[in-house]
């Protein structure tokens, strides 16, 4: 399909960094059209309010809900199977911890990947963090670049698409202050890994997200069971 329009789709799952990601993307001249994908995770119904929240603050009429719920059938994850425990946040980790859900990027990307091409957008935006992240190995820079190679041998000879991920090498705390130049409606996002209505503040996302906006010297708008210092 032929589109004249410089598109792209835009991963938004609800979270600060695909709320900075969508931000940057407009920024940058495209026309958004967001998309978010369910794995009957916890914290499903709270991140869709905070994906549909954050289209009508963007003003992006194209969004598209996905459900995968076959990511918590395949299991492996916390955030899917809620027999298994959801851990306190651990910066010096080594190993991937049990929120990893298994390629659940790798499958975010081939549906992308599809609407993409439908629609004749010429990237996918991804908010990943590898510097900053909790170790997901679907978070690394190479594992894009081997994917963005992979849609161009596997899609029609006339499409381009390419992956981009502009917050991939920043630390939380630069998003944090790269969400505040661009006057990102943080209140509107939704981080926890464990609750709907007030973040635990312990897990490894909440503890993530507090220690950039601590470090940025900035409230975080959202409301939390605890707050505790992680600078």
């Amino acid at each position: 399909m032929e589109n004249k329009e410089k598109l792209a789709v835009v991963l938004m799952s609800g979270g600060m960094d695909s709320a900075v990601t969508t931000a940057i993307a407009i920024s940058l001249g495209y026309k958004v059209a967001g998309l978010h994908i369910t794995y009957h995770q916890r914290t499903q119904q709270r991140e869709l309010k905070a994906f549909n929240d954050l289209c009508d603050f963007f003003k992006i009429d194209k969004r598209l809900v996905v459900p995968i719920d076959y990511l918590k059938t395949i299991g492996g994850s916390a955030l899917t199977d809620t027999n298994v425990e959801i851990e306190k946040a651990a910066f010096n980790r080594k190993d991937i911890p049990q929120t990893y859900v298994p390629f659940r990027n790798g499958n975010m990307l081939s549906i992308a990947t599809s609407w993409a091409e439908v629609l004749g957008a010429s990237a996918i935006f991804i908010g990943v963090v590898e510097s900053d992240s909790s170790g997901y190995p679907d978070c690394r820079q190479d594992f894009f670049y081997a994917f963005e190679k992979a849609i161009n041998l596997g899609t029609k000879p006339t499409t381009n698409i390419q992956i981009q991920t502009p917050l991939i090498n920043l630390t939380k705390r630069d998003i944090v202050v790269l969400g505040r130049n661009f006057g990102v409606p943080f209140e509107l996002t939704w981080s926890c890994y464990r609750e709907t209505e007030v973040a635990c503040g312990e897990c490894d996302s909440c503890a993530l997200r507090l220690r950039g906006f601590q470090q940025a010297g900035l409230e975080d708008p959202i409301p939390y069971r605890i707050k505790p210092v992680y600078i």
